[in-house]
């Protein structure tokens, strides 16, 4: 059964930087297009960061310079490391992978199919 378990979430203060993990398994990791997405209360979920297979990532504007996502295929982990956090940056942190690549391997994508549960990230001012 596919599964995809973030970890790593927790509070910090704004500034302060914090790493997510998501093990990976059930499905051919390296060959799919993985992403991070996030969810604050009340708003819509948003992409955050994606890379393919191939390694190409792509960051939503607002986050690029920031946000670093990385993958390790050994390991079926994808990473998402968080620099300067802000208080706004506060949300539902949910990774997923999309059997699609290329130019559907986007933070706009619909079709990621597999879904962690989410860990939350809490940056207080």
């Amino acid at each position: 059964q596919v599964q995809l378990v973030e970890s790593g979430g927790g509070s910090v203060q704004a500034g302060g930087s914090l790493g997510l993990s998501c093990a990976a398994s059930g499905f051919t990791f390296r060959n799919y297009c993985l992403g991070w997405f996030r969810q604050g209360p009340g708003k819509e979920r948003e992409g955050v960061a994606v890379i393919d297979s191939d390694g190409t990532t792509t960051y939503t504007d607002s986050l690029k310079g920031r946000f670093t996502i990385s993958r390790d295929n050994a390991k079926n982990t994808l990473y998402l490391q968080m620099n300067s956090l802000k208080p706004e940056d506060t949300a539902m942190y949910y990774c997923a992978a999309s059997f699609f690549g290329g130019a559907y391997c986007s933070v706009k994508s619909q079709n990621f199919s597999y879904w962690g549960q989410g860990t939350q990230v809490t940056v207080s001012s």
